[in-house]
């Protein structure tokens, strides 16, 4: 009989209950989980999910490492927040340990191009101790690997451009803040868009020393180059406030945003390549009024020019999924840090 998946899910909040609820129904066994948050440490896994238990309850963060010595998972699924600096510490676990990890962190899906000092550091460890890291979720079909496959079908590329939308009160304070929902214009103005503001020089010191906070589509852009064998000369942001004329109240900021702050952030990414195609990628997330909804468009200008459209993507679903379905991936490649247009195009997996 063939031997289960085990897996470790790292971060007990709004992803988690889809991540650890799609493992189990494609026969992963959950073997551990690991949270900081005093309310969930200490449940059941089952009972977190609305289900019977299981046996597994969650382990407080500073015995994740007892925890993961025990039980031997193959793979770690971290959830937790949006810049690879913030997932140092259980990526490294893991890594010390020999554990494969996939987090749905937005810079770990192609975070060479932002904080390249940290990856060669969880790389290097990796690759000692024989296991494989990884960055993946909605961007790796919606953001990716959609787009790379309409290139296939065209002759000749100018332009790649693309924009997507989504409601960031689905995915968790982390994210919502990230994107400086909330905030006044003068606090986004410093707190946000300040980082654009600077020479090409001073940005790069910034991602050498891990400090620059890249929009989503900067690792983006950096993947499609990767996949479509571009050498990037330029790439530059502009990330700018969205509005909304009335108050909206925010359940994951657990605030209402006030008519004229930032709801959330338009952040535009332009990138230049020595073989002449640009790409220019925009994503907007918000707090979202109510007549508002998750949008995803990509042209591939070129002969032929052509659109694709998803309208109304179930993108939390869809990170999730991702994430399930790349596991035996990951568990299957090299070591190291091996962004996801290495590990081949992602497949529907009935179980595992």
């Amino acid at each position: 009989m063939e031997q289960k998946i085990k897996a470790v899910q790292y971060g007990v909040g709004k992803m988690s209950l889809y991540t650890m609820r799609y493992m189990l129904e494609k026969g992963i066994e959950i073997v551990g989980a690991v949270d900081i948050n005093p309310e969930v440490i200490g449940k059941d896994v089952g009972e977190i999910l609305g289900q019977e238990k299981i046996g597994v309850v969650v382990t407080s963060a500073e015995n994740a490492k007892e925890m993961m010595q025990n039980t031997k998972p193959d793979i770690c699924v971290i959830t937790t927040r949006s810049l690879i600096a913030e997932l140092e510490e259980p990526y490294m676990l893991c890594a010390e340990l020999g554990i494969n990890a996939i987090s749905t962190c937005e810079e770990a899906f192609y975070p060479q191009n932002s904080n390249p000092t940290l990856t060669s550091k969880i790389d290097e460890l990796a690759k000692k101790n024989n296991c494989t890291i990884t960055g993946t979720g909605y961007q790796d079909i919606y953001w990716g690997q959609l787009i790379t496959s309409i290139a296939g079908s065209t002759q000749k590329i100018t332009k790649i451009k693309g924009s997507s939308s989504y409601n960031v009160e689905e995915y968790g304070i982390a994210l919502a803040e990230a994107h400086g929902a909330g905030l006044t214009l003068d606090e986004f103005d410093k707190q946000i868009a300040s980082v654009d503001k600077m020479s090409d020089e001073e940005r790069q010191a910034l991602i050498n020393n891990g400090e620059y906070a890249p929009s989503y589509m900067w690792n983006v852009n950096g993947w499609l180059c990767s996949k479509l064998g571009l050498t990037v000369i330029s790439q530059t942001q502009k990330c700018v406030p969205q509005t909304h004329t009335e108050d909206i109240y925010s359940s994951t900021l657990g605030m209402t945003v006030k008519a004229g702050d930032a709801t959330g952030m338009s952040a535009v990414v332009t990138t230049k390549t020595k073989e002449g195609i640009t790409i220019e990628s925009e994503c907007i997330g918000k707090v979202y009024a109510p007549d508002e909804f998750d949008k995803n468009v990509w042209t591939v200008e070129g002969e032929p020019t052509t659109t694709i459209t998803v309208e109304k993507p179930e993108t939390v679903e869809l990170t999730c999924a991702t994430v399930v379905n790349r596991i035996p991936d990951v568990i299957n490649a090299e070591p190291g840090y091996v962004t996801t247009e290495k590990l081949g195009d992602l497949q529907f997996k009935l179980k595992m």
